[in-house]
């Protein structure tokens, strides 16, 4: 019988450090650079009432080779609850034979690789002396972005923006004292922004937080919160002026609202994407020319990176002798 590991939250924060992660986010972008991923955009059913929605996002790799499927409920009303906004599984099969290997939780996973996969696009496109650090939203993302950017620039200080200042508070707080560094929050968005070198957007808002106006010369911002065709973070004179990288291109153009309403209102086209982030990892196109220029990284969160992740904490979980495990059909009996 197959044996099949269970790892839940708790386990993948372990096995799943920031630092590992950016670099697995790094090798995920350079696969997808180098066409050895075969990933469909996710299907998203819609939730009656506009509750959320249900999703599943398949990924196959190549070279190392992997299989997986993430399926998540995504409730944005459960922000500021003891709910994850995004609660589901990462199945992970082998590829020899097609056999499930182990089942993890997907908020976790989720929190970490897609603050490790801004990481990367922060590695590569902030300006090497930055050290000022704004934050808008005070969630999960909020939690892992803050580890995340920590990790690739001397961050000096962090300004954090919160429609729930009480929750912003607690998060200043208590991230400030873990990381050693001083959070300072502050009463609106554009307060948060001005003189920040580096913008993380991690909030669940369905309207534009991040002004045109609000922008300076030399930043770099990591747009996260919005992945759907419907919802932004930035306006358009916002991301009208900044160069524009995608995790990946087809996701872009077809499921992020931080584009498509932007285009659909005039500001920009495709000619405005510069490339996809793992075209830069490749050198094949270039990331930021000069330190006045604004750099935007649209993040939606790809499948890879659910996958690519889950080898990482399999590799890591299966020699544990604390990992649950359980058996499931797919051997054929003898006979």
């Amino acid at each position: 019988m197959a044996e099949v590991l269970l790892i839940d939250q708790t386990a993948v924060q372990r096995f799943l450090t920031m630092p590992a992660c950016i670099e697995a986010m790094d090798g995920v972008f350079r696969r997808i650079a180098a066409q050895r991923v075969l990933m469909p955009l996710r299907t998203v059913i819609p939730l009656p009432e506009g509750r959320g929605a249900f999703a599943a996002m398949p990924a196959v790799l190549q070279d190392p080779d992997g299989i997986g499927i993430k399926v998540i409920t995504v409730y944005p009303s459960n922000h500021g609850t003891q709910y994850d906004s995004h609660q589901g599984a990462v199945l992970l099969f082998e590829a020899s034979h097609g056999s499930l290997i182990a089942m993890m939780d997907a908020s976790s996973i989720t929190a970490i690789r897609t603050a490790a996969a801004s990481a990367v696009a922060t590695r590569l496109l902030a300006r090497q002396n930055a050290r000022t650090l704004a934050i808008l939203g005070s969630g999960v993302q909020a939690v892992t972005h803050l580890e995340a950017m920590l990790a690739v620039r001397r961050i000096e200080s962090v300004k954090l923006w919160s429609r729930n200042r009480e929750h912003a508070t607690t998060f200043a707080e208590r991230e400030g004292k873990r990381h050693g560094v001083r959070i300072d929050v502050t009463r609106t968005a554009t307060e948060a922004v001005r003189g920040s070198d580096i913008v993380c957007t991690v909030t669940s808002a369905r309207a534009p937080v991040l002004a045109g106006e609000s922008l300076e010369p030399g930043m770099h911002i990591n747009a996260v919160g919005a992945s759907t065709r419907t919802t932004r973070e930035l306006d358009g004179p916002a991301v009208v002026r900044c160069r524009i990288y995608a995790d990946r291109q087809e996701s872009l153009v077809n499921e992020a609202g931080d584009f498509l309403i932007a285009q659909l209102e005039g500001f920009v086209t495709e000619a405005n994407v510069v490339g996809e982030i793992g075209e830069v990892v490749t050198g094949r196109v270039p990331g930021r020319l000069d330190d006045s220029e604004i750099t935007l990284f649209k993040s939606l969160g790809l499948a890879a990176e659910d996958v690519a992740s889950a080898q990482l904490i399999y590799d890591e979980a299966k020699d544990d002798p604390s990992i649950p495990r359980f058996s499931l059909g797919g051997m054929r009996p003898e006979h």
